[in-house]
């Protein structure tokens, strides 16, 4: 009798092995794709940082240029040649900064998606190593308690 029992037990053993890594490649897999939802989401995030940035930059961009302009006419100065030149530079200075914005934000949103893709694809490979584990866990149990049937 307790032959049969210790094979009931293995294979018990073996059945819960199966069902408990079952959940935990499951579980591998949602917390995965939780933590790409987030990076996602800080994407998302930083894209809107950055456009609130360039905002910035060209509401700075057009308060100096409207002072330039001011102290331009103020002066009596006629708006061309050297006053002329500092506000196109003031124009094509903001540009160039707001290209810069963009640029650096495209750089954060790519690095985000990338390690999203990651995340998921580690959770797949944790997932599927946990399911080949619970087929193992599976097998021995059986195995085991075949040898112990004799």
């Amino acid at each position: 009798m307790s032959v049969e029992l210790a094979a009931a037990a293995a294979v018990t053993g073996g059945i819960m092995g199966f069902k408990g890594n079952q959940a935990a490649a499951k579980a591998a897999k949602q917390t995965a794709e939780y933590n790409a939802k987030v990076m996602e989401n800080e994407a998302i995030l930083q894209a809107r940082e950055k456009v609130d940035e360039e905002a910035n930059l060209r509401q700075q961009s057009e308060r100096l240029i409207a002072t330039q302009t001011v102290a331009t006419a103020a002066s009596g100065v006629q708006m061309s040649g050297s006053p002329m030149q500092a506000l196109a530079d003031t124009y094509f200075n903001t540009e160039m900064d707001a290209l810069r914005v963009q640029y650096a934000s495209d750089v954060q949103q790519t690095a985000a998606e990338a390690s999203a893709t990651l995340a998921r694809a580690e959770g797949r490979a944790r997932a599927s190593s946990l399911k080949t584990q619970s087929y193992q866990s599976l097998l021995q149990g059986g195995s085991k308690a075949a040898s112990l049937m004799g």
